[in-house]
């Protein structure tokens, strides 16, 4: 398998293997067929070959009958079947055949049209054995004083390629490329000779640059790009040059191409760590993630300014607003990238400016209309909520301005302010009296529900004066309107004219037929017909009449039937009762509010129950709402109660904003620890270190390294043990077991093959099919195994979404006879969805929309005996990969009840929301409840149900 994919430089799909033709249909083909069929019979070659069969019978076939034509497309499809078609026979010496290839290829060198010459160069990088590219030297170095441009820059390559891998056949490779550097004159050719002699010769390439360094800012943008790239590799070499290089880099800072400001600003930041170069390429990165319109750019260039400020701490600081200049971007993402680079930035000096800036960009979204407007919003109060919270002197004037948005904002966003003015007020008790002010002001304006319900619970608890009590009323009874709200209902449907109804019932008549009615007897004692379809329209009428009728925010919300909101009412007018009690001694006024309250709150119960509202008042809050009316009845002889209202709750919502504290100080703490230096850790000292081993040798190299996945730590045995799966049995003919790997995006199957007979099997293959959102995309190749023999062969399988797949296969190999054919089944191997993922965290606002949008619910019954509900959500966790975002407070004492919220993302971007509710029933009994699980997606869905630990959890 190895030895074939060094030779193949593509993949290509086979839509069916089963229409494969045969050999002869082939030659046949291509031996009659004219140009254009055999340009579709070369491809089908291709594709077989590539899929692993080496088709060798083909090569003299091809020789006679395509390697004659003039066609363009059919000699450039040649030269692919020339790449992958194997050179040697099996005893390793140079098949005769490649001799009548080798003068065709000689040929195609000296042909006239350019573009043939340049093709054939390219294919000649990929030859690797000597005896072909001896003959074809002579040829191509000729084709390196060509008239073209197109042959010289590929004729530059072949060189360095044959001197590369058979140096003894061209040893003067790097002069000839140096003579040729100085006198060629295209860019792009320079370009290519500069790289390719950089990379046969160091010291050539180094030669060539010092010649012309003072040019080099005024050179071509491939040439400067080569020789940055150059200059990277030679300053770790060659320290003494590295002053030169870093005064060169500074002039090309100044380019007029972004891709040469990009290269030279990453440069500097390699070579050096001194503070003014790293502001200087920090400012850079961030005048292209300006400049630039694309955003993927954008992100990129923004990842590099933020990996400079974490490894120079303080120094990028200054630089804080011009990141914000990004914020002009009409893209989310990079909005977002920009603002968490900026929150991490943020100092006492800066601060003021910052949150000015953010505040202007709030504004914006309420007059302007953005793409995501409502995401980004949530995005800049989220950072100015950061800012406030880390900064008390800018906490006063950001809750005054984001208060004025609350009105104007959608709920989500309007929450996410009640959220952040909750946890100020709590933690600057000096603002406390001017925050409570400026929210009852906006209480008649403020007409969402969750909104509402934060107001009132920052009202009820942090109204210490009797003046902020009064005030607080007056706006609340506002707000609400006439009490008692039944009877006043009851008036204004008594008052509604009949026209209005009289027009609705016509409506009706119109579209219905003629009702059936009784006779009535009018006061002056005539007879009229009385419909009953009639009388009730006038009255339902009348009823939509009443309904649809303006009224003040509370009231309409509790109308519509938030009955939610009614029960924070209660217990705000309860809090504001009860203190008032505690500060003054005027028992007379505590009365009447007392009543009053009672009156509300009952009021409230009666029109829930009535055909006023929307939909019936429910027992819990009623419940909750008559406790209220107790309380309020007894707190004057039961003093717990004023400690229960008055006290707890805010004792309760401090402990949250403190666990909040403690979650952010210890994320902060795990980042330091990353990059924190232990004090035994090894010194390198640079000057003694190998120079081939420098640090920063080159974090371009390292960087790809990562992309590739030659980073990955090394697995420990146990963990791949764990993921080998045996797909036959031990008594089978082969024996198949396979290790399965799992990457971002793809699965590799490593399968271990073992002939278990006393006989060669021949054209041995391994056929993969798989169910669900997974794709074969590189196939075993076929093999012929020698008794007792075992080999092993890989299998790329390409996911696409978090979905439960299904691997499934045979084994097949040829019998004795050219006819038979001996099939072995292979066990399924089902796809881990957990590898795909991963714990995430999300707002409770955030979690609950998402709950609210998302169609596909997975409920999982739980039947667990566990030791306690703790444990069993610790299980729940680690097999489900979902972080709780139930924070710790909230879950803390003893219970025989527990509800959690988990979230978690996918790879693909998917989210994975989970509520769990259980009970234990008695000290030793079982804990049982479910697991409600919530995606976009049913896939993700159902497969997070189906999962074996998940399962494993539910029922141990």
């Amino acid at each position: 398998m190895a030895t074939f994919l060094d030779t193949a430089y593509s993949l290509v799909h086979q839509d069916n293997t089963a229409d494969q033709p045969t050999l002869q249909e082939l030659k046949t083909q291509l031996e009659k067929g004219t140009d254009d069929s055999k340009v579709e019979t070369m491809k089908r070659i291709l594709t077989i070959m590539l899929n692993g069969d080496p088709m060798i019978g083909l090569l003299m076939h091809i020789i006679r009958f395509v390697m004659p034509s003039k066609s363009k497309p059919l000699k450039k499809l040649l030269y692919l079947y020339y790449e992958i078609c194997p050179k040697l026979d099996n005893s390793g010496k140079l098949r005769q055949e490649w001799i009548l290839v080798c003068n065709g290829i000689r040929l195609d060198l000296q042909h006239p049209n350019e573009y043939v010459r340049g093709n054939t160069l390219r294919f000649l990088c990929k030859l690797r054995e000597a005896e072909l590219v001896e003959p074809l030297l002579q040829p191509a170095r000729q084709c390196l004083e060509h008239r073209h441009a197109y042959v010289r820059k590929n004729a530059v390559f072949a060189i360095a390629s044959i001197y590369q891998h058979l140096e003894q056949l061209i040893p003067d490779a790097p002069e000839l490329l140096q003579n040729f550097l100085a006198e060629e004159n295209d860019h792009t050719c320079k370009r290519n000779a500069f790289a390719a002699l950089m990379s046969i010769s160091h010291e050539k390439a180094l030669e060539y640059l010092s010649g012309v360094f003072d040019g080099i800012p005024n050179a071509d943008e491939l040439l400067q790009l080569a020789e940055l790239e150059f200059i990277r590799k030679d300053a770790v070499a060659n320290q003494q040059n590295k002053a030169r290089y870093l005064r060169l880099i500074f002039d090309l800072l100044e380019a007029n191409t972004a891709t040469v400001v990009y290269e030279a600003a990453s440069s500097l930041t390699t070579l050096t760590s001194n503070p003014v170069a790293v502001k200087a390429a920090a400012a850079k990165f961030i005048e292209l993630s300006i400049k630039e319109p694309d955003n993927n750019v954008k992100l990129i260039v923004l990842e590099k300014v933020d990996q400079l400020r974490q490894k120079n701490e303080g120094i990028l600081d200054d630089l804080t607003m011009e990141i914000l200049r990004v914020l002009s971007s009409p893209d989310i993402d990079v909005r977002r990238k920009a603002l968490l680079i900026v929150l991490e930035m943020v100092s006492s000096k800066n601060v003021e400016d910052v949150v000015m800036l953010l505040k202007k960009e709030l504004a914006k979204t309420v007059d302007e209309e953005y793409e995501k407007n409502n995401e980004y919003r949530s995005l800049l109060i989220h950072a100015i909520h950061q800012c406030a919270i880390k900064f008390s002197q800018v906490a006063s004037s950001v809750v005054g301005s984001l208060m004025d948005f609350i009105a104007d904002f959608s709920s989500a966003s309007a929450v996410d302010v009640i959220s952040f003015v909750k946890e100020v007020v709590e933690k600057f008790p000096d603002l406390r009296p001017s925050i409570v002010e400026r929210l009852v002001s906006t209480l008649s304006e403020v007409r969402a529900g969750k909104v509402y319900r934060g107001a009132l619970w920052i009202v009820g608890e942090y109204s210490f004066e009797a003046n902020d009590i009064r005030e607080a009323w007056k706006r609340i009874r506002a707000s609400l309107g006439e009490i008692p709200i039944l009877a006043s209902e009851q008036r204004l449907l008594e008052e509604v004219p009949d026209e209005q109804a009289e027009s609705h019932i016509k409506d009706q008549v119109n579209g219905h037929a003629k009702p059936s009615g009784s006779r009535k007897v009018l006061a002056d004692g005539t007879y009229a017909t009385e419909s009953a379809l009639t009388s009730q329209a006038a009255v339902k009428a009348k009823l939509e009449a009443v309904k649809a009728a303006q009224k003040p925010p509370l009231r309409q919300l509790i109308l519509e039937g938030d009955y939610y909101l009614a029960t924070v009412l209660a217990s705000t007018l309860t809090k504001l009762v009860m203190r008032h009690s505690e500060i003054t001694k005027d028992t007379a006024r505590t009365n009447s509010l007392r009543a009053e309250a009672m009156l509300i709150m009952i009021s409230i119960i009666r029109v829930g129950q009535s055909q006023f509202v929307k939909a019936p008042i429910d027992e819990d809050s009623v419940d909750r709402i008559m406790s209220c009316v107790r309380s309020l009845a007894e707190f004057a002889q039961k003093k717990d109660l004023e400690t229960i209202f008055l006290d707890d709750t805010r004792q309760a919502f401090r402990a949250m904003v403190q666990a909040e504290e403690k979650k952010r100080a210890a994320k902060e703490a795990v980042e330091k620890a990353k990059s924190a230096i232990q004090v035994d850790d090894v010194v390198s000292i640079r000057q003694l270190v190998k120079k081939t081993t420098v640090d920063g040798a080159d974090e371009f190299d390292v960087d790809l390294e990562k992309a590739t996945g030659g980073d990955v730590a090394s697995e420990d045995l146990a963990s791949k043990l764990s993921k080998v799966v045996q797909l036959t049995g031990f008594s089978d003919p082969v024996y198949a077991e396979a290790y399965v790997k799992v990457h971002q995006f793809d699965i590799v199957l490593d399968v271990l093959l073992v002939n278990q007979t006393t006989e060669t099997l021949q054209n041995l293959s391994v056929e993969f099919a798989t169910l669900g959102d997974l794709k074969v995309v590189e196939r075993p190749t076929t093999q012929n195994l020698a008794p007792h023999d075992f080999q092993n062969v890989q299998a790329t399988i390409k996911v696409s979404s978090t979905d439960t797949g299904v691997i499934f296969g045979n084994v097949v190999y040829d019998g004795p006879s050219s006819t038979e054919t001996n099939v072995v089944i292979l066990n399924d191997v089902h796809v881990d969805i957990m590898d795909y993922i991963q714990p995430a965290t999300c707002s409770e606002t955030q979690f609950r929309t998402m709950w609210t949008e998302f169609e596909w619910e997975n409920k999982v019954n739980i039947n667990s005996k566990a030791k306690n509900l703790r444990d069993f959500l610790k299980q729940l966790m680690q097999s489900t990969n979902m972080s709780c975002l139930t924070p710790e407070a909230s879950l803390q004492g003893d219970c025989q009840f527990l509800s959690a919220n988990l979230y978690a993302r996918s790879v693909f971007g998917e989210d994975a929301l989970a509520n769990l509710s259980i009970e234990k029933e008695g000290e030793n009994g079982p804990i049982t409840g479910f697991v409600r699980i919530r995606s976009r997606s049913q896939g993700l869905a159902l497969s997070l149900g189906a999962l074996k630990g998940l399962n494993k959890a539910t029922s141990s």
